[in-house]
């Protein structure tokens, strides 16, 4: 009875713990979880966020299938680009989508990334990805070689150019030179002055030296706190230098990182389950601001009331590229993509639309039930009416009454607001379709409603 009681009365300060913890998660539409962040070298004014995507209302990380990735310019408004990857696009995989990381190598953009293999379900591969974008999608193009099992691989270009990749195998980390494709790894070798490490390696370079952060145990016990050990050589001898981010209020069971500058600022990204509240297999992003004393030592994080906004409220819409269809979880129906017109984002646009039963599909993917604003980006030579139908239901109104939705011509890109939807959790499939002939559909974008 005594155990009993001990154990009802931690269950409840964790409860109150989470509950009265005052930060709101970074990005708070979808459970995501093992941030990696990311400046281009191209646009030093946005800073890019690679994360795996959590299901709602699971109980288990097997149930974790795609990946997302998010983009800000001033780390408060914040643009979700939808599915980039799932198991279904990689043919070696069957389950597990695990950790991520991405990097910009010869003219386009990687995105490595671990699953089970097919082969043998019991153990994690690493794969690779390319697109000619920085928001994806990605297209599998095998497996690295030269890993024979390993999780949570994280890419790192030295000051010479050179590639390494990192990950995690049976707490320990190793990290071996990739070839100049990327596609295999020589040289592998454990980096032994981890004592704490249990998984998701991450290299960063600060004043000449090499920060190695990830997260680890206390003691062998749970939750993962992060960690980090500081060497003067790539591969070591590194060492070990304690906590970054010790055990917060919210957190859950696992943590996982990265650490990169921003406009002059140094960013810890993590993840909690605060969103969920308590529930460690829904996870969501979390930022603090980094810093170092005066010897290179990383200030201890404590997670702040505001993160990295500055004290307003984070907010993030999701932009939907039709013209990625299946690519991210969508579909093309009797439409099809093309790229002559200027003036669109992404890859193109879709047009084709000259029968009333084809029509475009995006997949919106939320952590619970939400009303979004509803625009498009289009253009067209007359004007088009339209019709939305979101998870098999009209938008105005059902096939035997329903009101128009006029998109006015235009012979250049513009947008229009189609109108409110009502989101549920988990997966969300909206259609478009034409109703009197052929026009072009270049994005899908969904703005939360201003509380």
């Amino acid at each position: 009875m005594k155990t009993l009681l001990v154990a009802v009365y931690l269950l409840a300060v964790q409860f109150i713990a989470i509950n009265s913890f005052a930060q709101k998660p970074l990005i708070n539409h979808i459970y995501a979880a093992d941030p990696s962040g990311h400046v281009w070298p191209d646009n030093p004014n946005k800073l890019w966020v690679y994360a795996s995507h959590d299901v709602t209302g699971t109980n288990h990380h097997a149930t974790m299938f795609d990946y997302h990735v998010f983009s800000t310019e001033d780390l408060v408004n914040w643009t979700d680009y939808g599915r980039v990857l799932s198991v279904d696009d990689v043919d070696w995989a069957i389950t597990h989508a695990w950790a991520t990381d991405a990097v910009f190598w010869k003219g386009n953009y990687y995105f490595v990334f671990c699953m089970r293999s097919k082969v043998n379900s019991d153990l994690f591969r690493i794969g690779l990805a390319i697109s000619d974008r920085p928001e994806g999608p990605f297209k599998s193009i095998g497996q690295i070689r030269g890993v024979e099992q390993g999780m949570d691989p994280a890419i790192f270009v030295d000051d010479d150019n050179q590639p390494y990749l990192l990950y995690a195998h049976n707490r320990a980390c190793f990290i071996g030179k990739l070839s100049d494709d990327l596609m295999s790894v020589s040289n592998v070798a454990a980096i032994k002055e981890t004592p704490q490490l249990q998984e998701g390696p991450w290299l960063h370079r600060y004043n000449g030296k090499y920060y190695l952060s990830y997260p680890g145990l206390r003691n062998d016990q749970w939750p993962e706190i992060m960690y980090y050990s500081v060497a003067d050589e790539v591969k070591g001898d590194y060492k070990p230098m304690g906590q970054y981010i010790p055990f917060f209020e919210g957190q859950a069971g696992s943590n996982h990182g990265s650490i990169v500058k921003f406009k002059d600022n140094w960013i810890a990204f993590y993840h909690s389950c605060l969103l969920s509240k308590g529930n460690g297999y829904e996870r969501n992003l979390m930022a603090d601001f980094l810093t170092y004393d005066k010897d290179g030592k990383i200030n201890s994080i404590v997670p702040t009331v505001n993160g990295i906004t500055g004290g307003k409220p984070a907010s993030c819409i999701i932009q939907l590229e039709a013209e990625n269809g299946t690519a991210s979880g969508g579909k093309l129906m009797g439409t099809y993509t093309e790229s002559i017109s200027k003036g669109f984002t992404g890859h193109g646009y879709v047009t084709g639309f000259n029968h009333n039963e084809e029509y475009v599909e995006v997949l919106v993917q939320l952590a619970k039930d939400q009303k979004y604003t509803m625009e498009v980006f289009y253009s067209a030579e007359t004007d088009k009416k339209i019709a939305v139908c979101v998870n098999g239901f009209m938008l105005n109104g059902d096939y035997a009454a329903w009101k128009d939705i006029l998109l006015p011509k235009s012979q250049s890109f513009t947008s229009a607001v189609v109108g409110e939807v009502s989101l549920k959790a988990g997966d969300n499939q909206v259609r478009i379709q034409s109703y009197n002939g052929d026009f072009k559909l270049d994005k899908v974008v969904f703005k939360p409603e201003v509380k």
